[in-house]
C-alpha cells in the first residue's frame, strides 16, 4: 500500500500549499485517490483530528507567525487565512493561542504552533482484527435517517441513537443496522435501520434504501458499545487499510451491524462492514 500512503501525503502537501486559498474536501481527497467519504474517516483515524481542525490549526499557526514578523493590519491577515471579519478571526485566534491577535505582537508573547503532518506507517507490534471477506447480494434497508457532517459526527450520531431509542418512545425499527451513506463533501446520511421485508408496510416515518451487491470486509467487534466498535473502526483505517493487498475500497457507504443483547456486556458482538472491490 505504499502508493496509497504517498497519495495521502500528497493530499496533506496540497493543503499546505493552499492554506491561503479556499479549500474543499473534494479537491483534497482527490489527491489521495479517495472519495471525501472515506478520506475523512481515514484522516481522523491516522491523524487524530478532523480535516477541518487540521486546516484551522495550520492557518492559526501561520497567522501568528505573520503577526509577529510584520506590522500589517490584523484584518489583512484575517482575510488571507479565510476569515471575513476581524472579530471572527480574533475569536478563533484567542481560542487557539489563548491571547488576542494584538497581544501576539508583544515581545515575549506565548503562542501555540502546530507543525505540518507527515504520514508514516510504522510497525509497532501486531494488531489482531477478526474479519472475513464475503460476497453479498443486494439487499434493502428500511429506517430513519439524519444528515451529519464528518467534523461533528462522532458527537452527534450517539445523540441520534439516544433520542431515537429513548424509553417510552415508539420505535419503527429495532436498529439492526447503522448505515453511513456519502452525500458528497462533508455531508453523509446516517440511517438507523432494519432489513426491509417487502411483505410489510413501510412505517410513515421511514424510508427504504438499497445496498448494492458487493464484496464486504466484515469485522467483528466484541465488548461494550460504543468502545468496542470505535476501537475496531480506528484500527481498520489506521492499521488494516495500509496493509491491504489485492483489494481497494468501493461504494459510498459502510455499515454497522448490531447483534442481539447479551447478559454480559463483555460478550456482546457487533460488526463493521466495509465494501471492497478487487484491485
Amino acid at each position: 500500500m505504499q502508493g496509497w500512503i504517498e497519495g495521502f501525503q500528497e493530499s496533506i502537501d496540497f493543503i499546505e500549499r493552499n492554506l491561503t486559498e479556499d479549500l474543499n474536501i473534494e479537491d483534497i481527497a482527490e489527491k489521495a485517490a479517495l472519495s471525501p467519504f472515506y478520506y475523512q474517516r481515514i484522516f481522523g483515524a491516522l491523524c487524530g483530528m478532523t480535516v477541518g481542525e487540521y486546516i484551522r490549526a495550520r492557518r492559526m499557526t501561520l497567522a501568528a507567525q505573520e503577526l509577529t514578523k510584520n506590522n500589517g493590519k490584523v484584518i489583512d491577515v484575517a482575510i488571507k487565512y479565510g476569515y471575513d471579519s476581524p472579530d471572527s478571526f480574533a475569536k478563533a485566534f484567542q481560542k487557539f493561542h489563548g491571547i488576542t491577535p494584538s497581544l501576539a505582537r508583544e515581545p515575549g508573547a506565548s503562542l501555540c504552533s502546530f507543525a505540518p503532518l507527515h504520514i508514516k506507517i510504522t510497525m509497532e507490534g501486531g494488531t489482531m482484527l477478526d474479519y472475513r471477506i464475503v460476497q453479498k447480494a443486494p439487499f434493502t434497508i428500511v429506517g430513519t435517517k439524519r444528515r451529519f457532517q464528518s467534523d461533528t459526527s462522532y458527537q452527534e450520531i450517539p445523540k441520534f441513537w439516544s433520542e431515537y431509542m429513548a424509553p417510552g418512545k415508539k420505535h419503527s425499527v429495532m436498529g439492526t443496522f447503522g448505515v453511513c451513506v456519502d452525500m458528497g463533501g462533508k455531508d453523509f446520511d446516517y440511517w438507523i435501520a432494519d432489513l426491509y421485508k417487502p411483505w410489510e408496510d413501510i412505517p410513515e416515518d421511514c424510508e427504504t434504501y438499497q445496498i448494492p451487491g458487493s464484496l464486504w470486509a466484515q469485522f467483528t467487534c466484541k465488548g461494550p458499545l460504543p468502545d468496542s466498535l470505535q476501537s475496531v473502526n480506528t484500527k481498520i483505517w489506521s492499521d488494516w487499510l495500509p496493509a491491504l493487498q489485492g483489494y481497494e475500497l468501493a461504494g459510498k457507504y459502510n455499515l454497522e451491524v448490531y447483534g442481539p443483547p447479551t447478559e454480559n456486556p463483555e460478550d456482546y458482538e457487533s460488526y463493521i462492514w466495509i465494501p471492497l472491490k478487487k484491485s
